[in-house]
């Protein structure tokens, strides 16, 4: 199974009768997934539709459907509602107003709800739309999912360049001639003369247990073996496909905590270069996994 992008853009249009509509959707990242409908006053039952429809659809992103309707029949007229307009003459007529406000005019009557009317689209322009537009809708989700899998596939290649330089990365300070036993060594007498210098007494024993400390800080075994482990994970999940775009955000952050770790504990100048190209792969490869689904 591919994975594929939260970004992506569609749009169908179609006609039925005196009746133009299209179907937009712009698809961006999201930690979820939030449908957002806009539909035409007396549509909005297409709206339930749409929202239904994406949600089985997609599992991630901010999607933005709208729906834009227009018609070539000729436009409604508005009709003004005589009685409900007298009743509100003859209502204001008997309100004594304070000095400096002035008495209602027409048109802030004719503002007011219900007062003026302008007939709505009929059910049957409902009912004639409603075959045409949901297919039309069903159009826009599969070119909506084409868009994503497609920029899906192109951050599928990034993510795995990204990948394979952390695994070589890996691999060079894990081969490094500075985690050798002699080089080690040589790192440990240094600094225990250093600490002999300081012209502090040190009994052996606690001279044996800071060398030991030192040589614990200095090791990056467990850092190695975690990226190792890491890399294998990733590459099991892009084979696997799907909605994996929150794991690989996960596995991102774990790249990092121990390229951050191998930086500190690096204690040489080769390593530390490799621990520094490290992170900033990482930090590459967490951005583009944020736009995976």
């Amino acid at each position: 199974m591919a994975i594929e992008s939260m970004t992506g853009f569609a749009r169908e249009a179609g006609t039925s009768g005196a009746h133009v509509f299209a179907w937009e959707v712009r698809s961006v990242n999201g930690r979820g997934l939030d449908v957002r409908v806009r539909a035409p006053t007396g549509f909005e039952s297409f709206s339930e539709a749409a929202r239904k429809q994406f949600s089985a659809a997609f599992a991630r992103g901010t999607l933005h459907v709208s729906l834009a309707i227009t018609s070539e029949a000729a436009a409604p007229r508005p009709r003004i509602n005589q009685e409900a307009l007298a009743a509100l003459i003859a209502a204001t007529s008997q309100v004594k107003l304070p000095s400096g406000i002035a008495p209602a005019t027409l048109d802030g009557l004719l503002a007011i709800r219900g007062v003026v009317e302008v007939s709505e689209e009929s059910g049957d322009a409902l009912s004639e739309l409603e075959k045409p537009v949901l297919a039309a809708l069903a159009e826009a989700i599969a070119a909506l999912k084409r868009a994503r899998l497609a920029e899906g596939r192109a951050l599928e290649a990034i993510i795995a360049g990204h990948l394979s330089t952390i695994a070589r990365l890996t691999n060079e300070a894990e081969n490094h001639p500075a985690r050798s036993v002699e080089a080690v060594r040589t790192r440990l007498a240094a600094q225990v003369a250093a600490l002999m210098e300081t012209g502090k007494a040190f009994e052996p024993q606690r001279l044996h247990q800071e060398a030991a400390l030192l040589a614990v800080k200095a090791d990056i075994r467990e850092e190695i073996d975690r990226l190792h482990a890491h890399v294998a994970a990733l590459r099991e999940l892009l084979a696997q496909g799907g909605p994996i775009g929150r794991k690989l955000d996960f596995l991102a952050q774990e790249f990092g905590r121990e390229a951050s770790t191998l930086c500190a504990k690096a204690g040489d100048p080769g390593l530390s270069r490799i621990g520094l190209e490290l992170r900033t792969t990482v930090d590459q490869l967490r951005e583009q996994v944020q736009n995976v689904e």
